[in-house]
């Protein structure tokens, strides 16, 4: 009778896993992809248009807006919906931000320690049809936000929460963390120098999702990436990166800079991760 419990322990234990794993990819990876769409179709401006039309839309559905009514509170529970606190939002916003630049960090670092694979960054990332430089900025950043939000539902929401329930913190960001990196491993940019800094973005974001009980400001730092990510490193709008690794100049002034800028980042990043930890035990966001 014991063993027939714990072998039906460890297939409900399975499932709730392949379940939040498939939802969360599902809700993450398929809307996403609905702003590569309007862009081939429609062009800007009107694709942006479309597009915030279609992110009101899906926040206010997996935020547990709409139909069927019977899902609706295990929507707002995946989505994380809460009413924050003003020290909350103060906090939050400096994980955000500061989680940011800490990634934008990391990459310098990476690539003064080996060189800048120019190519595979830029490949699939030409924003020239886009007829002005104004036009070309907003695509950036509804694309970044589009990522943002999108990726954040369903990585750090629908995959993540319920396995936080069911396993706790810790396992539930590694795997959602592990499933985030292996997604993203199939662009030309995806070295192997690049798989710690992605799997770490997504155990800082799903730090920050358990820590605030919210998704907004996961949202917020993870757009914030990208704009850089679209605009820098990927589609050369913003400047290309022209440095070389030390190997070639030996440990310089800029390097020890860039060493303490990301250091201070993710230090301001995990103390506000921390703080916010603090507030929602203290005091648990209602649920709106």
């Amino acid at each position: 009778m014991a063993d027939g419990q714990q072998e039906t322990g460890r297939w409900l234990r399975l499932a709730t896993v392949l379940r939040a794993v498939v939802v969360g990819i599902l809700i993450a990876l398929v809307p996403a992809n609905v702003w590569l769409v309007f862009l081939f179709f429609l062009h800007m401006p009107a694709a942006a248009l479309a597009e915030a039309i279609f992110l009101a839309g899906y926040l206010w559905w997996t935020s547990g807006g709409g139909p069927p009514r019977l899902l609706a509170a295990a929507r707002a529970e995946s989505f994380r919906r809460s009413t924050l606190s003003g020290a909350q939002w103060r906090w939050g916003l400096a994980a955000a931000l500061f989680f940011a630049v800490t990634v934008h960090g990391a990459i310098v670092l990476l690539f003064r320690l080996v060189p800048f694979p120019a190519a595979a960054f830029h490949a699939g990332y030409d924003f020239s049809f886009i007829p002005t430089p104004e036009l070309r900025w907003i695509a950036v950043l509804v694309a970044a936000a589009s990522a943002g939000i999108c990726e954040e539902t369903g990585f750090r929401g629908y995959l993540q929460q319920p396995l936080e329930v069911r396993f706790g913190p810790a396992a539930a960001i590694a795997v959602s963390s592990l499933f985030f990196m292996l997604l993203h491993l199939n662009k030309d940019w995806s070295g192997i120098g690049m798989v710690p800094i992605v799997f770490g973005a997504g155990v800082l974001l799903g730090a920050l999702a358990w820590a605030s009980r919210s998704l907004v400001f996961c949202m917020i730092g993870h757009t914030a990436m990208d704009v850089g990510l679209f605009a820098y490193w990927w589609g050369q709008i913003a400047g290309t990166f022209s440095q070389r690794p030390i190997g070639e100049t030996g440990i310089d002034v800029s390097f020890g800079v860039e060493v303490a800028i990301f250091a201070g980042a993710l230090c301001v990043t995990l103390t506000s991760i921390r703080r916010l930890r603090g507030l929602s035990s203290d005091g648990a966001p209602r649920v709106a």
